[in-house]
């Protein structure tokens, strides 16, 4: 038997699951770590607990499969993506990582945009904002803010990066992650060079890795010291993967032109396919040959979702389950009985890329309950999504989309979703698609598929759809007009305060 290992390092904790070579996974394991919140709009978290987890779940996983390590030929790795890292000479952690929901960078991310770079095309076609959960913004505000780690930092790179350096010993960047958040262009001109040299940065071009590996691409087998860690033997070829969602496209075969992604989870991400290369206002990309060869990938995404929607629980619904909440805010109309939510509370991504936009729940009476609450919180979310893909407007022509994440464990959340949309949403059998994806292309660099294209035939299939209600779409017509008109409103009212 032949056997793949996907790992999936996310926000809360590294899972590595077993699958064979017809995408069918025999164990998964988990292994949690920690966030600190130093301050409003901060996020960390300690790298060597990342190396930490991976060892814990890879061998977890192998065990719970019950498979001989022998049979394991190749693995490969998502992570969160803009999570950066800084280390000295011998990859140690100078300092805890700035992790992707991190915006402290705000102010770092509009003096990058009002450079007017060329490399910004990526950013709304040059008209950003620039989020401050990028590389550049991030980097810069270590430069500026903490100048000792700066100049005792041999490497700056990211979560993906950290890993292939302690499993292969070598320092080489996913291409993924180049094209979609440091600014780099295989089809104009490579390196952001200029953009750097416009903020005084060209010595980080010295500390990126110089390698570059596109997803699928083999980098090299495990070191002796990381084979003894995962519990695998040291020829286990280790595959370039990229940032979770990305790959996730990958484990849920979104392939094709107007294919999209509905990554969900502590965040959304949507992810499209499309042949051509496509910039507009409110959008992210397209980023060339970012996934696929020859292919380009439209973005949208939200900073907080899935946490919201676990804040809620945590502070307000502490003893009641989910299945509780999920039948009482079934039983309430499409708008929560006058309950409006704006789901920003970690900022918004796109389509505003508003570093300081914040959460509400308005039209709050005595009449609402939790399950108000709770319903308006989920609606808030979905209708952040629609924002979204009405954005992509004729930039992107959406035909089918492929939902994973945590929401394809919560029939309400994805029946909310497919109504504000008013489109079907398609399942697949294996939700964890980043850890799939990720097997997908161990699988690719192995030699088991010719392409990422033939993995994908391979090893991912449709489990059911979602059809919406088009009676509960008509409704939240008008809801979704209020939704978009709050965050003008809020707006306001912030700048008036600043």
């Amino acid at each position: 038997m032949t056997y793949l290992i996907g790992i999936d390092g996310g926000t809360e904790s590294v899972r590595a699951h077993v699958f064979d070579l017809e995408g069918r996974s025999l164990a998964s394991h988990a292994s949690p770590y920690q966030t600190a919140f130093p301050a409003p709009g901060q996020a960390e978290q300690d790298p060597e607990e990342w190396w930490r987890a991976t060892g814990e779940a890879v061998q977890g996983a192998v065990v719970a499969a019950g498979i001989d390590a022998q049979d394991v030929t190749a693995l490969a790795c998502d992570t969160t993506s803009c999570t950066v890292v800084a280390l000295n000479a011998d990859g140690i952690p100078l300092r805890p990582c700035l992790l992707w929901m991190d915006v402290r960078a705000h102010a770092e991310a509009d003096e990058i945009a009002a450079t007017g770079d060329p490399a910004l095309r990526l950013n709304g076609a040059g008209a950003g904002p620039l989020s401050p959960e990028w590389m550049l913004p991030k980097a810069l505000w270590l430069k500026r803010h903490q100048p000792d780690i700066w100049a005792r930092a041999a490497r700056i790179g990211e979560y993906q990066d950290f890993l292939t350096l302690r499993l292969t010993g070598r320092w080489v960047a996913s291409l993924n992650n180049l094209t979609m958040r440091w600014h780099y262009q295989t089809r104009h001109g490579g390196w952001p060079d200029s953009l750097l040299a416009n903020l005084d940065l060209t010595e980080l071009r010295d500390r990126w890795p110089s390698d570059i590996a596109a997803p699928g691409e083999v980098i090299d087998t495990l070191t002796p010291d990381a084979a003894a860690h995962l519990g695998l033997p040291q020829n286990v070829k280790v595959v370039q993967g990229g940032a979770d969602a990305f790959i996730g496209m990958v484990g849920l075969g979104v392939r094709a032109s107007g294919d999209l992604a509905l990554i969900t989870g502590s965040s959304h991400l949507q992810l499209g396919v499309s042949p051509v290369d496509t910039h507009a206002p409110g959008i992210w990309g397209t980023y060339a040959d970012c996934v696929y060869p020859d292919r380009h990938i439209i973005e949208g995404g939200q900073t907080s979702s899935g946490s919201v929607i676990a804040w809620f629980k945590r502070h307000f619904a502490p003893d009641t389950p989910y299945e509780v909440l999920n039948e009482a805010a079934a039983a309430l109309p499409p708008g929560a009985e006058g309950l409006l939510a704006v789901d920003h509370f970690q900022g918004n991504r796109t389509p505003h890329t508003d570093a300081l936009a914040r959460g509400a729940i308005t039209g709050l009476s005595l009449k609402h309950e939790p399950a108000h609450i709770y319903r308006a919180l989920i609606e808030g979310v979905c209708l952040g999504t629609r924002a979204i893909v009405d954005t992509f407007g004729s930039a992107f022509d959406t035909k089918r989309i492929v939902v994973a994440g945590g929401a394809t464990n919560a029939p309400f959340w994805l029946q909310i979703h497919a109504d504000t949309l008013g489109l079907p949403l398609e399942i697949t059998e294996q939700p964890e698609a980043p850890a799939l994806g990720s097997a997908i292309l161990a699988g690719v660099g192995a030699g088991h598929f010719a392409s990422i294209d033939d993995g994908c035939a391979a090893m991912v299939r449709t489990a059911r759809v979602i059809e919406p209600d088009m009676a509960a779409h008509a409704a939240y017509g008008p809801i979704f007009e209020r939704y978009k008109a709050a965050y003008e409103a809020l707006k306001a009212v912030r700048d008036e305060q600043i």
